[in-house]
């Protein structure tokens, strides 16, 4: 093709594209709403729809101060799983991985869900007994999971390193085939735009100032757009929660730290599950486009930076180099970082506070991505009705007051 040709071609798929109509309103805020959503991620987004669709309010305004998709739900690797080892977890966990089944269709928007299977791997004997245990908890629970012996892993991923001189040799692990992926983005986006098709106004860069709070309620939110006030309000900001609640008058019990991950250069098809390690400690899976997709844990440290750091890449492909030698000569394209608010049991808080107009969602940790759908139908209901989901009941604020934590540090093998 020539370089006028290719031109030609270009100027008239730009040509093609124009007049599209956009996704989803501009609207300007109104001075008051029935509910408030302060958060426009994932989260705030399914929130806003299940209360329209569940409970037939559409007299809603969901504020992001920055743009859709632009927080934390852009800024995670995408992985979808419910094998948690605690039945509140599996049961919360799963719900939102059922939603996700059907959330394409049902948004109609294809979120390039994929269930390729999740695998956590083993390096001991005593994490075999613990993998065991962990499956044994979860099929309990109706969720499917199953031990791998080291074969069956290599029969699924060839190129894994099984040799038994390695550092951490591979003695198996377990898998839940309903695991997988989605596209991020276009799960806000989808949420997004039917949140909009039923009357939703989405306010973009709307950021909370401050709240106004009298006789043990909230009045109205001071923002960047003006002042709005509403009958009820939900806080579901993460990485800014504790915050958000100062500014409010009450405090939670949550650390904030970042959470960083990478992508490596494309390469050819060769990697079709997510592997998880706990023990060398990296999370890894390919994307559409061919880029390994690389996590870890958290930053040990405090810290609303979403920046990356080389020690961080040096870790991540170290201990991935333990599991696949033959990635020796891959080359990072780029990494970045995100907030993530992590409570005591590592597990959220959904429910009710101490104004009695105003309900939060929060400190989800490194695992609010796969909660997606499953967190805002949820929260809709304790919004809509001013009493808990009964999945969403053992989350609340005051659990930690009354000591009945929900561990889950070590959640399905890894901190993730």
């Amino acid at each position: 093709m020539t370089r006028y040709s290719a031109l030609n071609l270009f100027q008239k798929s730009r040509d093609g594209h124009k007049g599209w109509p956009e996704a989803w309103r501009k609207p300007a805020p109104k001075s008051s709403y029935d509910i408030v959503i302060v958060g426009g991620g994932g989260h705030g987004l399914a929130t806003a729809y299940y209360l329209a669709k569940n409970y037939g309010i559409n007299n809603i305004a969901v504020l992001e101060k920055g743009w859709i998709g632009g927080g934390n739900t852009g800024r995670n690797t995408t992985i979808i799983r419910s094998n948690y080892l605690w039945n509140e977890s599996a049961h919360l966990y799963e719900l939102s991985l059922k939603l996700y089944e059907k959330l394409s269709q049902e948004l109609n928007f294809n979120i390039m869900l994929s269930q390729r299977g999740v695998i956590n791997l083993a390096h001991s004997q005593s994490e075999m007994h613990e993998v065991t245990r962990r499956v044994s908890a979860i099929r309990l629970n109706g969720i499917d999971s199953e031990v791998l012996t080291p074969d069956q892993i290599k029969s699924l991923i060839p190129i894994i390193n099984l040799s038994s001189k390695s550092r951490y040799p591979i003695l198996g692990g377990s898998i839940q085939r309903r695991g997988g992926v989605a596209r991020h983005d276009a799960v806000a986006w989808g949420f997004a735009r039917a949140a909009d098709n039923l009357g939703i106004d989405i306010i973009e860069n709307c950021e909370v100032l401050s709240v106004s709070t009298s006789n043990g309620i909230v009045r109205s939110l001071e923002t960047t757009r003006g002042c709005i006030g509403a009958k009820k309000f939900g806080f579901v900001v993460s990485g800014h929660s504790s915050v958000l609640a100062e500014k409010a008058g009450f405090r939670l019990p949550i650390c904030s730290q970042p959470l960083q991950a990478l992508v490596s250069e494309p390469l050819k098809p060769f990697f079709d599950v997510v592997l998880m390690s706990g023990t060398v400690h990296v999370y890894l899976s390919q994307s559409d486009k061919g880029e390994l997709v690389l996590g870890a844990g958290t930053d040990k440290y405090n810290s609303y930076s979403q920046r990356g750091s080389l020690s961080v890449i040096e870790e991540m492909m170290s201990a991935s180099l333990e599991l696949f030698p033959i990635l020796s000569r891959l080359k990072v394209m780029r990494m970045w970082g995100r907030i993530v608010d992590i409570c005591p049991d590592a597990s959220p808080i959904i429910g009710n506070t101490p104004l009695r107009n105003l309900y939060i969602n929060c400190g989800w940790g490194t695992g609010g991505f796969k909660a997606t759908p499953g967190s805002g139908y949820v929260f809709a209901h304790n919004i809509a009705t001013g009493e808990p989901h009964n999945l969403a009941a053992p989350f609340s604020l005051d659990r930690f007051a009354k000591g009945k934590l929900i561990d889950e540090h070590g959640a399905a093998a890894v901190a993730h």
